[in-house]
């Protein structure tokens, strides 16, 4: 069976019994999805937003936005994010050694937007007010944000056409208010209790 919104097929629907539940899965087909169809059925994850960002010269900064952000490890703090071959930022990453990640809060699609264009620059972030706070070991952190992580690069993995980069947290910050969200291709807000 078809499903038209996202191009996925579904197989036959299966039920199952466990000492406690029945369990409802699906049957996977051997049709092989295309990448554009992955990309799609990914976007029915809701995710944050984040910005990461690391120095690409004196007082100079570049980022980059990414919602493939998650913690790894409460013992020692731990955190990864995934980043394009191709992005501009990798080379950076990979010298510098240590980065900020800065959680975008609601109202906030603006500042995702510029950082997820190759091309950023001073106008730019005079454009949108862009600040940023150093911490002592030249880690850019954007302000005004919900959460600021200075990190270090412990280990990177190159995995299909994205390199996994694992930091360790050497500090965190936390500002109240509510999360800029992405689904389904589009900014999303938390909706309020009812």
């Amino acid at each position: 069976m078809s499903n038209s919104r996202c191009g996925l097929r579904e197989g036959r629907r299966l039920a199952r019994r466990c000492s406690c539940d029945i369990v409802w899965g699906f049957e996977m087909t051997d049709t092989k999805l295309t990448s554009s169809e992955f990309r799609r059925a990914l976007g029915r994850f809701a995710t944050g937003v984040t910005v990461v960002t690391v120095e690409r010269g004196p007082g100079a900064v570049q980022g980059m936005t990414a919602n493939s952000f998650t913690s790894v490890s409460l013992d020692p703090l731990l955190i990864l994010v995934c980043v394009e071959q191709k992005a501009s930022i990798l080379p950076l990453l990979h010298e510098k050694r240590r980065f900020g990640i800065s959680v975008l809060a609601a109202g906030q699609a603006a500042l995702s937007e510029y950082f997820a264009q190759s091309e950023q620059g001073a106008e730019g972030e005079q454009r949108l007010e862009i600040r940023y706070r150093w911490t002592g070991n030249g880690i850019p952190l954007l302000e005004g944000t919900l959460g600021q992580f200075a990190c270090h690069t412990l280990a990177a993995h190159v995995s299909g056409d994205h390199t996994i980069i694992v930091g360790e947290v050497e500090s965190a910050e936390l500002q109240e208010g509510e999360p800029l969200l992405f689904f389904g291709g589009r900014y999303r807000r938390i909706a309020p209790d009812r």
